[in-house]
């Protein structure tokens, strides 16, 4: 990712000498300096700053699973490349798919039949999606394979998947703790049929069966009982689509069901589109500190709904500007607070609550239950570390409630090894000096070299604001 200026043609010059260098984790620990405040709202910002973010990391698992389902060599342009995506390619790797990676690409050769060794013992690491897809993308093949994950990723939740698998006849063992891995997969395809699911907890266990469905022998019927993130749902199928596969949501007014015919994937070539989720944090820094962020390749055609988060964003006062092709995010110096639902872009939960202190109002966020089974219950999460800062908080079964109060002096913020906390925090120490991580580097698993990044950002974005370099 780069920060630049449209109409640049030369690249940035070497910072000054004495100008502050951009807060870099080292070691266990990170300390973010808090820069200067933005310059007063209003006044002529100069060419529009652009934030490029990496690509998305759900559509990158998604589109990884389908190519390698795919009949053919698929090519994906600007994958996200951080530990969990990295993991997934492995995974696919074990399973004895070609998975072919150069830094702006990546191809892999496809297999409709399923993997192309009859035993492989596959580790996840912490990736949801992986531990979720491929154990799907497994039972279409025929062999034995065995997958294990992180102790973080084994106390995540998957019954509600694995029970749906085993009533279409998967023949698939939990290891020690039933509904969590390790488990065993023992496949010989899959004939599909009519299968009920909750999804009420994860979404992803609705995407692996969608994704399922093509490779199986009838096609798939899946009848869902309950569901959250439902957007990602729709990311699922709009890509299916682009991959060949006829699949339809259909809702008769007692329920939804999805109907997923069989015939299988055609290769293509495929662009990741930058990560929404990533994007609402600099959305968020601009938001608080007055400034001004354009994420190109996210606009109004975006797959993903987590590009959302700038409705809540308008609704606290900021101004945004949502094109074909890009997403602006302007502050105004003003954030009001809200009662907001935040069922379908549970992701950026953390988000509001970091920058919620600063709003005039409290900021109720609700319907976020499933946030409690993420990396960590973020929810509890939130609030611990904003209760750190001084912060008063009070939470529920599936919501929290901010109340006003800019926190003045830091804290260590306890990370839980879950990347969106520290990357949330990072956003509120802008405004608040002092504030550390416990697990800086967690951000790994979705954006390796986010401190590094938004630090040097929002440095820039004060440098054109302010008409020089950044003074403490």
């Amino acid at each position: 990712m780069r920060l630049r200026r449209v109409g640049a043609t030369s690249p940035r010059s070497p910072a000054p000498a004495d100008e502050p260098r951009t807060p870099e984790p080292l070691g266990a620990r990170s300390t973010w300096r808090t820069p200067p405040r933005a310059a007063a709202v209003g006044r002529d910002h100069g060419p529009m700053p652009l934030v490029h973010i990496p690509g998305s990391k759900s559509i990158t698992a998604r589109a990884l699973f389908l190519a390698a389902a795919a009949d053919g060599v698929t090519t994906l342009s600007r994958p996200l490349r951080s530990d969990d995506t990295e993991g997934f390619a492995e995974g696919l790797a074990r399973l004895g798919y070609r998975v072919g990676r150069t830094p702006d690409a990546w191809q892999v050769d496809g297999r409709p039949q399923g993997p192309a060794v009859t035993t492989a013992d596959v580790y996840c690491r912490d990736g949801a999606t992986t531990a979720r897809f491929l154990p799907t993308l497994a039972a279409a093949g025929h062999g034995t394979y065995r997958f294990d994950a992180s102790a973080q990723m084994r106390r995540r939740p998957l019954a509600p998947l694995t029970r749906a698998l085993r009533d279409l006849g998967v023949d698939l063992v939990h290891e020690e703790a039933e509904g969590h891995h390790p488990l065993r997969i023992t496949a010989n395809g899959v004939t599909g049929g009519d299968v009920t699911l909750d999804a009420g907890q994860s979404s992803q266990y609705l995407t692996a069966l969608l994704l399922l469905g093509p490779l199986t022998r009838d096609g798939l019927r899946i009848k869902v009982t309950d569901l959250v993130s439902e957007p990602y749902v729709e990311i699922t199928t709009a890509m299916m689509r682009a991959f060949g596969a006829d699949v339809r949501r259909e809702d008769d007014g007692t329920g939804v069901t999805y109907a997923v015919a069989p015939g299988g994937y055609r290769a293509t070539t495929y662009a990741v589109e930058p990560d929404a989720s990533t994007a609402s944090y600099f959305f968020a820094a601009a938001a608080l500190t007055g400034t001004e962020v354009t994420v190109p390749g996210l606009g109004a055609g975006a797959l993903q709904g987590d590009l959302r988060f700038v409705d809540v964003l308008r609704r606290m006062g900021a101004r945004v500007d949502v094109r074909d092709d890009r997403t602006t995010v302007c502050g105004t110096g003003e954030l009001r607070g809200l009662t907001v639902n935040m069922r379908d872009i549970s992701d950026t939960m953390p988000t509001l609550a970091a920058i919620a202190p600063f709003a005039s109002g409290p900021v109720r966020i609700e319907d976020v239950a499933n946030t409690r089974v993420k990396e960590c219950d973020r929810l509890d999460a939130c609030a611990e570390n904003l209760r750190r800062l001084g912060v008063e908080v009070a939470t529920g079964p599936d919501w929290i409630e901010i109340r006003p109060g800019a926190p003045t002096t830091g804290a260590d913020i306890k990370t839980y090894g879950d990347h969106r906390i520290v990357m949330s925090f990072a956003v509120t120490a802008l405004r608040v000096p002092g504030i550390t991580f416990d697990d800086p580097g967690c951000v790994r698993k979705t954006f390796p070299d986010f401190h590094t990044e938004f630090g040097a950002a929002f440095a820039e974005l004060r440098r054109g604001l302010s008409g020089g370099p950044s003074a403490n």
